[in-house]
């Protein structure tokens, strides 16, 4: 089966957290909005007024099931294609975790628009500041030190020990993404966080995600998706 994500094109945004499920499982994908069909197939399916529609992408097609928000996306996917534990207890652990990296996500987007995405980052400059720092002083070491506790006491090279999850996935996206939006933070708290470098290192390096993260199916970093380097907030 050839699986179909519709996302927004020019952003990793929530949808990079599952092409990197899809990648690193080789499996074969249409990634639809960045294609011929491109936007106009997307915006049908959000719009559409019967059956199951998305409340917003990423969504997935996976035969005639159509999956929206991203952790639901990757629990479909994780049991498909060996990047959960088989047992339902392991399964909603990963679940759980990664709906914890969400509303981590949701936090590292609202330090450049605390005020809301309706108005442009130029508008709200200075409540981000004090949210940024907010961010760095109060979030940044509960999330990612809950994390590396975790990692410290999985007994193996990944969060829930020797097998990788969509989960290593998804924090690897974490500390790539930190490091290009506040590279001066991260290069100082990334002492407090040696096991999440190293899992960083090691989902870099898994062969799939390696060809991957080398081709131009990764899209670049950018100041229109979550992860924005604003010099005035890495201060």
């Amino acid at each position: 089966m050839r699986y179909e994500l519709y996302y927004w094109p020019g952003i990793q945004g929530r949808g990079e957290y599952v092409r990197l499920a899809l990648e690193d499982s080789s499996v074969d994908y249409a990634d639809v909005a960045r294609g011929a069909r491109d936007m106009a197939a997307m915006m049908k399916i959000v719009e559409a007024r019967s059956g199951t529609p998305p409340f917003a992408p990423p969504f997935l097609k996976a035969g005639k099931l159509v999956i929206g928000q991203t952790a639901n996306i990757l629990l479909y996917l994780g049991s498909r294609h060996g990047l959960a534990p088989k047992a339902e207890a392991g399964r909603l652990w990963v679940h759980q975790l990664q709906l914890t990296i969400a509303d981590l996500v949701l936090e590292i987007h609202d330090t450049h628009h605390p005020l809301g995405p309706s108005l442009y980052y130029e508008e709200q400059r200075a409540p981000a500041k004090k949210r940024s720092d907010e961010f760095w002083k109060e979030r940044v070491p509960k999330y990612l030190g809950y994390f590396e506790r975790l990692l410290e006491g999985s007994g193996g090279a990944y969060v829930t020990g020797r097998k990788a999850t969509y989960v290593d996935l998804s924090l690897f996206q974490i500390v790539d993404g930190l490091r290009y939006a506040f590279p001066r933070h991260m290069k100082a708290f990334e002492r407090e966080i040696p096991g999440l470098v190293d899992l960083h290192n090691r989902v870099a390096a898994r062969p799939n995600i390696k060809t991957y993260l080398s081709s131009d199916r990764r899209i670049a970093f950018n100041e229109d998706g979550i992860f924005r380097h604003y010099k005035e907030l890495d201060r």
